[in-house]
């Protein structure tokens, strides 16, 4: 993991083992801020939907229980978005590096669009 000071915060950069580790475990809430179109197209299983496009940072809730870690296509709107909560006055928060296209190259397993009938099918 890689940290950075942020104002009065720290901005956390998780590797997709890192996440794919603590989501198995049950130790973070994965937050996909990508359109829904990209969601619905794919997404990590159980992860949940927050698009860019509505986020408000003020509406989240602490982090006591899982730590919150958010992730988009490349990592670019995912850290945008960690970086609103940390001006917002969370103390720590974190995306993953690479978004979900590193998740894929990976290999790690998620859903995705059956394109001969566009049902959603596991992937990988």
């Amino acid at each position: 993991m890689k940290t950075e000071q942020v104002g009065e915060g720290v901005l956390e950069t998780w590797t997709v083992d890192e996440v794919a580790e603590a989501f198995d475990r049950n130790e973070i809430v994965l937050i996909d801020v990508r359109t829904p179109q990209e969601f619905m197209f794919e997404h990590v299983d159980g992860a949940m939907l927050m698009p860019l496009a509505f986020f408000k940072a003020e509406k989240l809730p602490g982090q006591s229980d899982k730590r919150i870690v958010f992730h988009c296509g490349s990592g670019m709107r995912s850290d945008r978005v960690a970086r609103e909560c940390l001006s917002a006055g969370m103390e720590r928060i974190a995306h993953m590096g690479g978004g979900f296209g590193a998740w894929k190259s990976s290999g790690r397993p998620y859903i995705g669009t059956n394109m001969a009938t566009g049902a959603p099918q596991r992937s990988a």
